[in-house]
């Protein structure tokens, strides 16, 4: 009886182990999967309508990926990898009346759910002048079907004569959307004087044992 009891134990201690041996082996392979999948930096992508009350069609598009470029008095400071594209129009309610304008990114920094981007104006039928342009945008994504998204915009206030737009600025995100969705997905960029930071924390943190146990 004793024996049959041990055995039995023994049995259910193997199976037990066995059981946790997998969801170890599950739960690392299900990290591993998500470290495969997860984003390696940032974007702002999608399409959207904005809501106008007496129907004029205003729409943006983005597919800008990448990181800004690192603040210009930091060591080492990677060049920025920010690229992709944009397009905008807006037209009367008939869609007789209207102007578009494309181009391609230059910046992008994101934040959370916020994303500011710009980008150099490449082709248009606006007035003159515009190509070649530098003009701003910043989306905010309210995750979702994007009926809570919003979007802003450099030349809001001041138009397009005379706007000089730095890299990476544009207005609050103030227009909403009638349709469609904006993703943004935000990364941390690498941080070259972090990696140099942890690096000489290492060396020292080595250097005091080393020193004890000298002592």
């Amino acid at each position: 009886m004793l024996r049959s009891t041990t055995l039995r134990t023994s049995f259910v201690g193997l199976t037990a182990l066995a059981v946790i041996g997998g969801l170890a082996v599950s739960a690392s392979a299900s990290t591993s999967d998500e470290a495969r999948k997860a984003p390696k930096e940032s974007s702002l992508t999608g399409f959207a309508k904005m809501y106008r009350a007496d129907g004029q069609q205003v729409r943006f598009s983005f597919d800008a990926h990448g990181f800004a470029p690192a603040e210009p008095d930091e060591p080492d400071a990677p060049a920025g990898t920010s690229r992709g594209t944009f397009r905008f129009s807006h037209y009367t309610a008939d869609g007789k009346q209207g102007a578009y304008a494309e181009g391609r990114i230059d910046c992008l920094l994101t934040g959370g759910p916020v994303a500011t981007a710009t980008g150099i104006i490449t082709s248009s039928d606006l007035p003159p002048g515009v190509i070649g342009k530098r003009v701003g945008f910043t989306v905010y994504d309210g995750k979702g079907d994007g009926k809570k998204d919003r979007v802003g915009y450099s030349w809001a206030v001041s138009g397009f004569d005379g706007l000089e737009v730095p890299k990476c600025l544009s207005a609050a995100p103030y227009e909403t959307v009638e349709s469609g969705d904006f993703k943004v997905v935000h990364v941390l960029p690498p941080n070259p004087s972090a990696n140099t930071q942890s690096a000489e924390n290492t060396e020292n943190t080595e250097s005091a044992e080393s020193a004890e146990s000298e002592a």
